[in-house]
């Protein structure tokens, strides 16, 4: 079991809901990912991030799509592309990536509490 954390702890995380505006392929990236562009609203802007949901989802699935991400870590280069947040998702049973998404219409950079 990890160890526990702080509410303090779990402040510092900064977990916003965006929408999908742009899906591309990302052949140059070693396993399949999608690279995303996504709004998150007036507060935050324009992200981007690299997804691997190439196998359970098609681009146009992922389009407009609200989801969740991280967005206050530093961003990581991913061969030629810079993921700017984390796009947040969990493992199905074969460890393929499944996106943690709102279940309802929420507002664009609205913040996981």
């Amino acid at each position: 079991m990890k160890p526990q954390i702080t509410y303090e702890d779990f402040d510092k995380v900064d977990i916003r809901v965006g929408k999908v505006v742009k899906v591309e392929d990302f052949p140059e990236a070693h396993k399949p990912l999608y690279k995303l562009t996504v709004d998150f609203g007036k507060e935050i802007g324009i992200r981007h991030s690299a997804v691997g949901a190439t196998h359970l989802y098609k681009k146009e699935e992922l389009q407009d799509k609200l989801i969740l991400g991280l967005v206050n870590m530093p961003p990581k280069q991913i061969g030629p592309f810079t993921s700017e947040f984390l796009t947040l998702g969990v493992s199905d049973q074969e460890g393929r990536c499944v996106l943690v998404v709102p279940d309802k219409e929420v507002r664009l950079g609205a913040k996981l509490y």
